[in-house]
């Protein structure tokens, strides 16, 4: 399963962003909350957005909110989750493009590595996921679809009128009107009477067969 929704740390925060070691396991906490909505920053070139000002490895792409931390990826449509956990396999292409010099906590394992490309990520999940994977950093540099709008509404909810899980859908339909449309970001959006990212493999390769040249 591509996605297990995890429940945040309700943890009160001293600085912008409180960071501890998270489980990735259904239902646990990754250790992360934020107090408020993050400044988000377009990253040149690409339709990724950072937030310099955290100390997190927070990035937005088409939609979602997306998480590196502890070697593991995380995507949720509320900047301060509940988070879910995301599949080596199934992380969009543009998230994995993005230089090392935009994530504001890298791992060590980053050190050595250039700083205004992606991390070798080739190297770091091995052969089997590369041979799946193979095309994810062959793209045409300059010709990124425009970035998704951020939900800049999620600023009237700060940590103190954060909504819970079972109010957070209906907010978003109300407030957000963008549709995610990489195939990758499409499957981990929560749809009625089915988990997230089932039919992942089947429904990726359908779609992404028609757009091998992106």
């Amino acid at each position: 399963m591509v996605f297990w929704m995890l429940i945040c740390s309700a943890s009160s925060v001293v600085a912008q962003v409180s960071v501890g070691v998270g489980v990735a396991l259904p239902g646990v906490s990754i250790g992360i909350n934020l107090p408020a909505y993050p400044e988000l920053m377009p990253i040149p070139g690409y339709p990724v957005y950072y937030a310099p000002r955290l100390s997190v490895n927070l990035f937005f792409y088409d939609g979602l909110y997306w998480l590196y931390q502890n070697d593991y990826w995380y995507a949720s449509s509320w900047y301060n989750g509940p988070w879910g956990l995301v599949e080596p396999y199934a992380v969009p292409l543009f998230i994995l493009r993005v230089p090392v010099r935009y994530y504001r906590s890298p791992p060590v394992y980053f050190q050595g590595w250039r700083r205004d490309a992606p991390p070798r990520w080739d190297e770091h999940w091995g052969r089997e996921w590369q041979q799946q994977r193979g095309e994810w950093n062959q793209w045409k540099h300059g010709a990124a679809p425009p970035p998704a709008p951020p939900p800049v509404y999620q600023r009237r909810y700060p940590e103190q009128r954060y909504p819970p899980v079972e109010q957070q859908q209906q907010l978003h339909d109300r407030n957000y009107r963008y549709q995610p449309r990489d195939p990758d970001v499409r499957q981990n959006i929560p749809q009625p009477g089915r988990e997230r990212g089932e039919k992942r493999g089947q429904e990726r390769e359908q779609e992404r067969g028609q757009g091998r040249n992106k």
